[in-house]
């Protein structure tokens, strides 16, 4: 049996760089709440993320649930339901509505043409994802959100790095929420961020994620514990150092999957956006088993028979988890629905050579009929 083929594989700095880096841990026993580690970190991924403010947190969707909680909003929150459990999760554990809205059949992201017939004067904020490393229509987006004085929160877990324009991707909506989880293109083994633009909100999202405590004899406010400690900030410095390369690096894998895989009858490929500059965080395809000759189920198979271990992300759709008891209409969102019953994500890390991606190809294009 040939050697596994993950469909991810963290990065890790050499252990004697993050040695170094957590050395001074042990001359000052500060193991978290805002320690050195966790300040210089926040400083530099403000600057990389092209942020105006940043709080780091224990992972994404914290931040996700620290951010909704400290806006304040109220109501229905209009979002995708192609997405990880996370999105929607923070929604309805703040008590509001998620109202589905369908995505684009290119990009997969939340399309802006089915936004405005789903707002309601119940509507607080529009909440889209930026998936697989394609960036939702941000200016459109924004438009829509201005002409309702609606809020943006975004979903930014697969967008770490991405430039629209020469513009970070955090600079977008009230606020852009990353994962820094071990499966993205930047970790810090788990940890995450809340970027945004107004101080006011950032001080609430601060003691929301510090149990509420004001000072060292006022707790005002009901928080949580959702601090990074310093562990993880050291590993979110060293990793930060090597960023560029390991994004080259998957880039590489991606342009091979592109020559192996372009004009297959049957595959629809992750699409090039203009001005975008990628992340390279996934590598999904759609596969159209009419024209292809095989299902998506079938191919995902046939992979594993192989020890290679590609992901059906996302399905199911948010929307039709059995959390939810039938609540709310797939159907609603066809695309959405169409999608997620066909796309598969290869195998993508800065690692993979570009042997094991031909190998994943073979197999894929062995499944034609």
């Amino acid at each position: 049996m040939s050697n596994k083929i993950m469909v991810t594989q963290a990065v890790l700095p050499d252990v004697e760089e993050y040695v170094g880096e957590i050395q001074e841990i042990w001359e000052t026993h500060w193991l978290t709440n805002m320690g050195k580690k966790h300040n210089e970190l926040s400083e530099k991924l403000r600057d990389y993320l092209g942020a105006e403010h940043i709080e780091l947190m224990v992972n994404g969707h914290m931040a996700l649930e620290m951010a909704l909680q400290a806006m304040g909003l109220k109501g229905e929150v209009i979002t995708t339901p192609f997405t990880f459990a996370s999105t929607t999760h923070a929604i309805v554990r703040n008590n509001l509505t998620p109202v589905f809205c369908d995505i684009r059949p290119d990009d997969f992201t939340m399309d802006p043409a089915k936004i405005e017939a789903l707002i309601t004067d119940q509507t607080s904020a529009i909440m889209p994802v930026h998936v697989y490393g394609n960036l939702c229509d941000v200016e459109e987006i924004q438009r829509i959100a201005d002409k309702y004085g609606l809020k943006v929160i975004y979903d930014a877990a697969h967008a770490f790095g991405i430039r629209h324009g020469g513009e970070g991707v955090a600079s977008y909506g009230d606020v852009s929420c990353f994962s820094f989880h071990a499966t993205k293109v930047f970790n810090t083994i788990e940890g995450g961020a809340v970027c945004f633009h107004n101080e006011r909100l950032g001080r609430k999202i601060y003691r929301l994620k510090n149990f509420g405590i004001r000072n060292e004899e006022i707790v005002d406010g009901i928080g949580a514990n959702a601090k990074m400690n310093e562990f993880c900030a050291a590993m979110g410095l060293c990793n930060l150092r090597h960023i560029e390369d390991k994004i080259a690096a998957r880039k590489e894998v991606v342009l091979r999957y592109r020559e192996r895989l372009a004009n297959v009858p049957g595959l629809q490929l992750n699409v090039e956006q203009a001005d975008v500059a990628s992340n390279y965080a996934y590598f999904p395809i759609v596969i159209h088993e009419r024209s292809f000759g095989s299902t998506r189920n079938e191919v995902a198979k046939a992979l594993a028979k192989e020890n290679i271990f590609a992901r059906k992300y996302f399905y199911p759709l948010t929307s039709s988890f059995e959390s939810y008891n039938g609540k709310y209409d797939e159907t609603k969102t066809p695309i959405a629905l169409h999608v997620s019953k066909r796309v598969l994500t290869l195998p993508l890390y800065a690692g993979l050579t570009e042997k094991e991606v031909d190998r994943v190809c073979d197999v894929i294009l062995g499944c034609r009929r």
